[in-house]
This record gives C-alpha cells, structure tokens and sequence, in this order.
C-alpha cells in the first residue's frame, strides 16, 4: 500500500506560481505511474497531469498545459507539481495518485492510491 501525502498549497494571486509536493511511502515508488488531481467546490474531480515510472512520458490537461510541469524524483520518493502564470479558476484541491497503469491516465478510476490533497486558491 502506498501513502501520499501532498503539501505545498496556498494562497496566490493570480500570475503567481506554486510548486505542489507528493511523498510516497513505499519502496517500489518507481513501479508506480504518478498523477495529479484537482477538484473545485461543487465540481467533479478532474485529471491535471500525469508522469509515467521513468519520466518518459508525460501528459496534461488543455487547461493546463504550458503553465504547469509535472516531474518526479525516485531516488527521494517525490512527485512534484510546477504551476506558473495561476489562474483564478485553477483554485482547487489539489490531489496526487498513484497507478500500475498507463493507460487512461485521465481516469479517476485508473488510480489505486489518493493523497489527502492541498488547497490551492488563486486570488484576482
């Protein structure tokens, strides 16, 4: 089982950047494809970016691609979430996830493991 606990949230305004955090507890981190989540009140839960085991691949959201960078480091058992020029309607809770699968990365249901989340909220 892995535990992930995210951090790094806050309150910014909007052009403002964050860098969100994801520690796992588990020694087989680099088996283990790595997402992050957000949902915004009254919203689903919604697909942000995803990084494969190796960084080989990445993918993100529309919304979010270009102003957020996802990237990991094994060694340290930590994903990270890179999110510049923040815009108001990025305020969420922000959640990571963990996946053996690779495919439909987007899914909620793809993901086995949850993080507790981290309040992001963007200010205009």
């Amino acid at each position: 089982q892995v535990q992930l606990v995210a951090s790094g949230g806050g309150l910014v305004q909007a052009g403002g950047s964050l860098r969100l955090s994801c520690a796992a507890s588990v020694r087989i981190f680099d088996r283990y494809n790595m997402g992050w989540f957000r949902q915004a009140p009254g919203k689903e839960r919604e697909f942000v970016a995803f990084i494969s085991r190796s960084s080989s691949s990445t993918y993100y959201a529309g919304s979010v691609k270009g102003r957020f960078t996802i990237s990991r480091d094994n060694d340290k058992n930590m994903v990270y979430l890179q999110m510049n020029n923040l815009k108001p309607e990025d305020t969420a809770l922000y959640y990571c996830a963990a996946s053996w699968s690779s495919t439909n990365y987007a899914q909620v249901r793809t993901y086995t493991e949850w993080g507790q989340g981290t309040q992001v909220t963007v200010s205009s």
